[in-house]
């Protein structure tokens, strides 16, 4: 009985093991299906809709019979800190602008089919602020602390195949201060179930470079992971074909491949392209890849991807040369949160943002202080905005109590290559920054950490070159020559000063300010002119943001005046020093920026905000003066303001009410501008710009009358009905002229109809404390900002805008089916 026992285990098991081998041959040789396009719609799946979510912790959110009947429902990108109100008691104080922050979990139940069964099945987190752990149907699939990665987790070994199964995502941002600005709370960046064959490509297993670069032909280096996860052989055949913008093949290679049970290898192959359309800012020209793994012509497995053929090669004698062409860096550093959005990264909000880079002026963008989202760096790609990609804020010396510092020894290995095998595919990136002005910086062992990381960045993509961001704060200078002597580039923040004897003292150092306040625009435009070793200047920063409360700030007599960092800021919540506002308004400064880079605008005007009767207006190091394309300023008629006048024009006439004020030569002497001190009287200003003096271009100031219209301004009237894309509505108020008040401060009451939903509306004024997910607003300085989110279903979507005394305005948003 014993022995007929044993005999019928052995067999059951033999049986097993078959049925085992035959799965996976039958895994291994699965065709992949393909949409009409010859797309993969299979492989990668968006997994942002129909999540359950609640601001609270609890200790058995991860079984699948946990009563979560009463929780929110939501879709992703998701960030709860910005659904809260500012508070000056909140733990996420000055640095993280007073917003909420705690732990919450998410839980969503989904569908996998029978037919995935014998198939890899993983979830990839773009990114999840922070201290992640993830789970399926109870089991702990992992954590992971850094909120600023992406990573992906395989579920197979946990799935139930032809039933329902559970991820919850416990997500932890209480241990505060955590962060230097604000970083948001949850799952604010998009998430995917991504299915494949046991034989397949690598996650992030495919990376061009392009070797060779001429205007005849390039060579497109394509190194490709391939994965053999069964337990049998497989001879199996990769090919790869390039495609331009029009869709005609470019190249393409194939490779007869042999490959062990359970085993990855990879492959290299060097594509030809004629006649190469090259990724510039200005032509960003992109190609796309089919990479295919076939088996008995079948194909099996297919990623499409986006690059670019470009060259880039930095000297300190030419500096930094773009396919050949020396190119200046007109850059700006940006933090990652979407103003009123708080840190959601959908798609269109990122692409706009991008966009509003490009109008202000900027060719380049430093991601500080952490890797971006993949579709902030889709859009510069596609737009052409040049990036150094940025993986930390320290390294093991801590800034903030639970900051990087914290978990630097067990994750920076796994960070940094999170963001360099995510991202070296993008042409807009230039460069890698392995930190932010450390703290251990004029230590020893700085340096062996600085090898230490820029080895690992160099191994992992040897095609660009590394930096960090250094600065000063009366340690001296020359201290730092051994660790920047472990860069490529080196960072200067706030150091300019310093290039000129640093280049006597050490010749073959590339510089490139990594940070600069706004307000020495000239001398630092004049110094990366000047000197090719110095290849761009970086301001801080292009975009205000969330955070960093007040830290360009500009304060009233009545007001407490000191630096972000000597005291809280409240009501301060973001940093008004970016070139941008929170809506999207350019700032005089942007205005004179670009006029320094660019030849495109010669001629800017604004005026200076008078000093109260009581005292001077007092700013900080990173502010400047509050100046406002403006001529209201009632109360100070007959009394002297000032005129600013930015030009590229040798000089420039100011006319009051058609009045000759006078003319005043703005060359490079002047450094562009000019100043008209004048008596304010209401009317039309008027600024000439003079070439050998003829009057060439002009720009005007009017003052605007009593209110008497709200005026709508869509960026998109037909976004897609995806359930993600956005409409961006400037709201204005106008008097019945359609002249903007520059001081409205009306109270908006907003309501939509239709298949959609209000995400966010707000106004650039950083000491409103009123909260940003909301019904109403005020405008600030005329204007404000409110954002409509699609739904799944197409609809047209009616957004109306209420302010007592005045007429209803009304504005219709189209959604429709890709």
């Amino acid at each position: 009985m014993n022995y007929n026992k044993k005999a019928v285990t052995i067999i059951r098991n033999i049986i097993m093991s078959l049925l085992a081998l035959f799965l996976t041959f039958i895994a291994a040789g699965q065709s992949f299906k393909m949409d009409k396009m010859g797309r993969n719609n299979e492989r990668k799946q968006c997994f942002d809709f129909s999540w359950k979510f609640m601001l609270e912790d609890f200790l058995n959110a991860t079984q699948p019979n946990f009563n979560d009947k009463n929780w929110r429902e939501l879709n992703l990108p998701h960030d709860w800190s910005i659904e809260g109100k500012t508070d000056i008691n909140n733990p996420t104080g000055n640095d993280g602008g007073y917003f909420p922050a705690g732990t919450g979990w998410y839980r969503k139940n989904f569908a996998v089919p029978l037919d995935w069964k014998g198939q890899k099945v993983s979830i990839y987190f773009e990114g999840v602020y922070m201290d992640s752990k993830v789970y399926i149907n109870g089991n702990l699939l992992g954590l992971h602390p850094y909120g600023y990665t992406s990573f992906k987790y395989d579920l197979t070994p946990y799935l139930k195949f032809g039933e329902k199964n559970l991820i919850s995502v416990r997500v932890d941002n209480s241990q505060q201060k955590n962060c230097r600005w604000y970083s948001g709370s949850g799952i604010y960046r998009h998430v995917w179930l991504i299915v494949t064959p046991l034989v397949h490509l690598g996650h992030w297993g495919i990376a061009f470079t392009t070797p060779e670069v001429n205007k005849e032909k390039a060579i497109v280096r394509v190194k490709t992971v391939v994965k053999n996860e069964t337990n049998l052989p497989q001879s199996i055949i990769l090919s790869t074909k390039i495609f331009d913008k029009s869709g005609n093949c470019s190249g393409r290679g194939k490779i007869h491949i042999e490959l062990t049970p359970n085993s990855n290898k990879q492959l290299t192959q060097n594509i030809e392209v004629a006649e190469p359309l090259l990724w510039t800012p200005n032509n960003p020209n992109l190609y796309s890849a089919q990479s295919l793994i076939q088996k008995n012509n079948r194909t099996i497995d297919l990623v499409n991807s986006t690059f670019g053929i470009r060259s880039i090669k930095f000297s300190a004698k030419s500096g930094f040369e773009l396919n050949g062409r020396i190119l200046k860096l007109n850059g700006g550093c940006v933090h990652h949160d979407n103003g009123i959005l708080g840190a959601a990264a959908y798609d269109r909000a990122e692409e706009r943002r991008v966009e509003l880079l490009k109008l202000a002026g900027f060719n380049a963008i430093r991601t500080s202080h952490n890797p971006p989202s993949e579709s902030f760096l889709d859009a510069c790609d596609k737009l052409g905005l040049m990036v150094i990609d940025e993986s930390f804020d320290g390294w093991r010396e801590k800034k903030n109590a639970y900051d990087y510092a914290s978990i630097f020894n067990d994750w920076w290995q796994r960070d940094i290559a999170a963001m360099v095998l995510r991202d070296r595919n993008h042409p807009s990136v230039i460069m890698w920054s392995d930190g932010n002005e450390i703290i251990e910086r004029t230590k020893p062992e700085a340096v062996s950490t600085a090898k230490m990381l820029n080895s690992y960045i160099r191994k992992l993509d040897p095609s660009r070159p590394v930096t960090s961001a250094m600065t000063t704060w009366n340690q001296g200078w020359q201290i730092f020559d051994s660790l920047m002597a472990t860069y490529d580039v080196c960072g200067y923040n706030y150091q300019m000063q310093h290039a000129e004897s640093d280049h006597k003292r050490v010749p073959s150092r590339i510089i490139v300010q990594t940070e600069s306040y706004p307000k020495d625009a000239f001398y630092n435009w004049s110094m990366v002119q000047n000197h090719n070793y110095i290849i761009g200047d970086f301001v801080w920063t292009a975009m205000d943001y969330l955070g960093e409360s007040g830290i360009g700030g500009y304060y009233y007599p009545w007001q407490k005046a000191d630096e972000h960092y000597q005291s809280p800021r409240y009501p301060w919540h973001g940093a008004y020093c970016g070139e941008i506002d929170l809506t999207g308004w350019r700032k005089p400064i942007s205005h004179y920026h670009s006029l320094l880079w660019n030849g495109k605008e010669k001629l800017y005007m604004a005026v200076k905000e008078p000093n109260p009767n009581d005292g001077p207006i007092k700013t900080t190091d990173w502010a400047v003066w509050p100046t406002w394309e403006s001529w209201n300023w009632p109360g100070y008629e007959g009394k002297n303001v000032q005129v600013e006048v930015d030009s590229r024009y040798p000089e420039v006439r100011l006319y009051l009410n058609n009045k000759l004020i006078g003319t005043h030569p703005t060359s490079k002497k002047q450094e562009f501008k000019t100043i008209f001190t004048i008596p304010y009287m209401p009317g039309v200003l008027r600024a000439v710009g003079l070439n050998a003096g003829k009057e060439i271009e002009s720009t005007i100031l009017r003052t605007a009358g009593k209110a008497a219209q709200i005026r709508l301004t869509a960026d998109r009237k037909i976004i897609k009905a995806n359930g993600e894309d956005l409409s961006f509505i400037t709201v204005e108020i106008r008097d019945k002229e359609g002249n903007k008040l520059p001081n409205a401060e009306n109270q908006l009451l907003f309501s939509l109809k239709g298949k959609g939903v209000i995400v966010g509306m707000g106004n650039a004024n950083l000491r409103d404390p009123e909260a940003y997910v909301n019904d109403r607003c005020r405008t600030w300085k005329g204007r404000a900002l409110v954002v409509v989110k699609s739904d799944l279903t197409p609809d047209t979507l009616r957004l109306t805008v209420s302010s007592i005394g005045l007429p209803d305005a009304s504005l219709m948003i189209k959604t429709v089916k890709n």
